[in-house]
């Protein structure tokens, strides 16, 4: 597989990845500027695997309205990561990228069903598997899906494309001094509630010693740096 660091990676996009600065919906810039980068990816190459949030449209855990249960609230969360994939598959196939989606949730008339071997076989062919509907499951987010699904595919790293530069010991937006740091354990994550990521999610690495890295997406070739395995953020494992 060349000279990468990964073979077989999962990307772990925010549905705010999709937004326009301080907005909702999906910017069709922003979202062809992922798709060129889902494209330098694959051309490293590796067998790539993107599981898609849906905060853009609505955050089930944020969605605060006292007539709508909390598990309804998840389901529509789940839903708005499906219109997130779909939206990205066309975009990375007008691209020329070959894409499946896979959703955990039955709507086959837009995306497959999520079946593991299916999304292995899918890889293996050079496809790009855009994972939706996290676990379909509520109560869960889709970080714990991300780990769960790059567990049950055989990946070798999670990395999770955020809008910050790696793990800080407080809010780098509202402390000027806030400690970046390049490595942690999955212990001293959650011993220091670091919230990168849930608990759930953290705990379920470690448990499959799943590395994880997080990294600024918004610099340019800082997705492909990672997987080739350059120090450009933090990387929490064992």
């Amino acid at each position: 597989m060349g000279e990468t660091g990964y073979k077989r990676p999962l990307l772990k996009l925010s549905g705010e990845a999709f937004s326009p600065k301080g907005g909702m919906g999906i910017d069709g810039e922003q979202m062809l500027s992922i798709a060129r980068t889902i494209k330098h990816v694959v051309e490293l190459p590796v067998q790539l695997a993107v599981v898609v949030g849906g905060g853009n449209f609505v955050r089930g855990a944020q969605l605060n309205i006292p007539s709508i249960g909390k598990a309804t609230a998840d389901y529509m969360g789940m839903l708005a990561t499906v219109m997130n994939a779909i939206a990205l598959q066309d975009t990375c196939e007008s691209i020329g990228l070959q894409t499946r989606v896979l959703s955990s949730l039955d709507v086959p008339r837009v995306a497959e069903k999520w079946v593991r071997r299916r999304a292995i076989r899918h890889m293996e062919k050079g496809r790009v598997v855009i994972i939706a509907a996290g676990t379909g499951n509520p109560h869960f987010t889709t970080d714990t899906a991300a780990a769960q699904r790059a567990i049950e595919i055989g990946c070798d790293v999670i990395i999770k494309a955020t809008k910050v530069d790696g793990v800080y010991d407080s809010d780098p937006k509202k402390n000027a001094g806030a400690k970046r740091f390049t490595r942690l354990t999955y212990q001293e994550a959650l011993e220091k509630n670091l919230r990168f990521m849930d608990q759930t999610a953290i705990a379920l690495c470690r448990e499959h010693k799943m590395p994880v890295m997080v990294t600024d997406m918004n610099v340019p070739g800082n997705i492909e740096r990672a997987i080739r395995g350059e120090d450009v953020g933090t990387v929490i494992e064992a």
